[in-house]
């Protein structure tokens, strides 16, 4: 019998626990969190770098040790991953942090879905065609090294727009799907750069983005940005790691700004379930947010140390399926933007550290400002709506009765958590922006109104 079969013969023999615990032996169950009611889960996940915590969560048996028998499943790309969660199919998947909020507002597939787990900050580049870096790096000022001076802002990119529209051809960029951060990083760094991105209306029936769009933006899934921009169907693109990596080694693109330059410290993913499927199962839930906060732990742990185990555990096909080099040029601290330029960068992915883990209601309402300022929210909506939608969403209760257990148990320090007792779910003020402007969670209509590019008020498209 292998260890997931005791696991699961542990799991329906509660002669077992009880001795286990009148022995003193330390069981995966704690006093406050009972059994969980479903402990055989399939989850879904895209092959992205970012999706660690689930992988690690179940190499590492910290799955196990809650006495649940996962199943990973890659899936094709994000909708198919959103409708699987929905109907079922799925218990819970690595999801965009924008598709719980679009799902629950009825911005495409109308669905109540939750997250108590954040999975990481940042991890997300910004990739053009080598043919429209030459041009923009004509007009970026070099260092005293002689390379290139970061961030590169989408300023640079402006003349390259403009004479594509002089010539009367249309200039496209990849992104992952509507609601992800991607599409909302690269709206926002190019907005900052004087590049409209466009406008949806999904209350006229228009929900292409491209309303009034200097920059025309749509869906490539991940792992195909780096074919889709070779065959010159796409001018650049925004995606997770390791697909801008991927473009470097293949020498048919250039990483111009990671989407830590473009706002320090970003939400990313996060782990979605279906509020009936939390309801239904809440000490699986509780159980499945432990494991994958020691996961998230294990992976930042010792500034890194653990990355480059990590990065071969994630190459294997059944996860992102990449080579190693590739995976290890952003998972271990460095990213490599012009071949041969590779920086420093340790915070490129963070899993753990700065409360990565904790799903602040501040983040929500910032995705929410977004499809407000893209027109995928049509109407305007005072504050109060932004901050009801976001509790409904975000769900730190369920992570801090994790978090609580987890101390109990010996396993974390109160002090890797926020102060559950003081903490509000919303960040101080952010002022990191590639533009300068301050996002405050508590006014995101007075945030909007500081934008020269994008509605605010009762604007429509």
């Amino acid at each position: 019998m292998n260890r997931r079969q005791v696991v699961k013969s542990l799991m329906l023999t509660p002669l077992v626990l009880a001795i286990s615990l009148a022995t003193g032996i330390k069981d995966a169950y704690s006093a406050s969190v009972g059994p969980a009611e479903k402990p055989d889960l399939k989850f879904g996940f895209i092959k992205l770098t970012d999706m660690a915590p689930l992988a690690i969560a179940y190499e590492k048996r910290f799955f196990e040790d809650e006495g649940l028998y996962v199943t990973l499943e890659a899936q094709a790309n994000w909708k198919v991953l959103l409708d699987r969660v929905i109907d079922g199919q799925l218990d819970g998947a690595h999801m965009l942090a924008g598709q719980p909020l679009g799902a629950t507002i009825g911005f495409g597939t109308k669905a109540d879905i939750i997250t108590a787990f954040s999975m990481d900050l940042n991890g997300n580049g910004i990739t053009v065609s080598k043919s429209v870096w030459e041009e923009m790096k004509k007009r970026i000022p070099k260092g005293a090294d002689g390379k290139p001076v970061h961030p590169i802002k989408a300023d640079y990119m402006k003349p390259v727009v403009d004479a594509y529209k002089q010539a009367g051809k249309p200039f496209n960029m990849g992104m992952v799907f509507p609601v992800s951060t991607h599409n909302y990083e690269l709206r926002y760094w190019l907005a900052a750069g004087g590049l409209h991105p466009g406008y949806y209306a999904p209350d006229k029936g228009d929900t292409s983005g491209q309303i009034k769009a200097d920059v025309l933006l749509s869906v490539t899934p991940p792992p195909q940005m780096p074919a889709t921009l070779e065959a010159g169907t796409i001018n650049g693109y925004c995606v997770g790691e390791p697909w801008n990596q991927q473009a470097v080694f293949k020498g048919i693109g250039v990483p111009v700004i990671t989407d830590y330059e473009i706002w320090k410290n970003n939400p990313e993913k996060v782990f979605g379930v279906s509020k009936g499927w939390a309801d239904k199962y809440p000490n699986t839930h509780i159980r499945v947010v432990k494991a994958m906060i020691r996961a998230a732990k294990w992976l930042d742990e010792n500034n890194n140390a653990n990355r480059v185990a990590a990065s071969r555990i994630l190459s294997k096909p059944n996860y992102v399926g990449a080579d190693v080099d590739v995976i290890d040029n952003s998972m271990t601290g460095t990213f490599e933007y012009e071949k041969g330029d590779k920086r420093t960068v340790p915070d490129f992915n963070v899993f753990f550290r700065y409360n990565a883990t904790y799903p602040y209601y501040s983040d929500a309402i910032w995705y929410l400002t977004q499809m407000r300022r893209w027109g995928q929210i049509s109407e305007a909506k005072p504050d109060n709506w932004y901050a009801d939608i976001a509790k409904k969403v975000y769900r730190p209760d369920i992570y801090a009765q994790a978090a609580k257990e987890l101390i109990a148990e010996g396993k974390m320090k109160p002090s890797e958590f926020p102060d559950f007792a003081k903490e509000s779910g919303y960040k101080p003020p952010q002022k990191e922006f590639i533009d300068g402007i301050t996002y405050d969670g508590r006014k995101p209509n007075a945030y909007l109104e500081k934008f020269k590019i994008g509605l605010k008020g009762k604007a429509k498209p």
